[in-house]
């Protein structure tokens, strides 16, 4: 039988990192020297601001010993550089080779509850959200406020996905969304 959470091999231990600052200082540049001083590989990372905070989500990989010494050294970094921290040990993404990548884009006058609709049609539907973007902004020309959101999502290759579209469009005029659904191009 085979053990469905397997030990990671010695070398192949994963830290997942949260970071938040304040804006305009970020927590990047201590995070990631950390990671490298410890002797770990950055395999991932994320930056967003957000309001007036700047996040940062990094994926460390590396051998038991070095994890453990970076943990050591966020320890030290959330008391000495007051940056907001939240680590825990993880394993790498599953790779599902079943999901298609497609690229969701969405425009509409702003209101509450876009984007728990968004997120709610997507799993109704079984699918994904694997990214998520969404802000609101003023309308040059009108001053309305807007919404918009960029989301990467993962299709099951078993979905048709004339019939996704056609019903994703159908819910995004319902809302008074404009919408687009494509795949994604790299």
């Amino acid at each position: 039988m085979t053990d469905p959470n397997p030990r990671p091999s010695p070398n192949e231990n994963h830290l997942l990192i949260n970071a938040y600052s304040t804006h305009p200082d970020s927590p990047l540049l201590p995070v990631s020297r950390r990671i490298t001083e410890s002797g770990c590989n950055l395999v991932d990372a994320r930056l967003s601001t957000v309001g007036r905070d700047v996040s940062v989500t990094a994926l460390a990989m590396g051998s038991w010993d070095a994890i453990a010494k970076l943990e050591a050294m966020l320890t030290r970094l959330e008391r000495e550089d007051h940056i907001k921290l939240i680590w825990y040990r993880t394993g790498e993404k599953q790779i599902q080779s079943d999901l298609l990548p497609y690229i969701v884009e969405v425009v509409a006058a702003d209101k509450p509850g876009i984007t728990f609709q968004l997120a709610d049609f997507f799993d109704r539907q079984g699918i994904t959200i694997e990214s998520l973007h969404c802000t609101r902004y003023r309308a040059m020309q009108t001053g309305a406020d807007m919404f918009s959101a960029q989301i990467t999502i993962g299709v099951p290759a078993s979905m048709h996905i004339a019939v996704l579209r056609d019903d994703f469009l159908e819910f995004c005029d319902h809302l008074n969304l404009d919408a687009i659904l494509d795949p994604m191009k790299f």
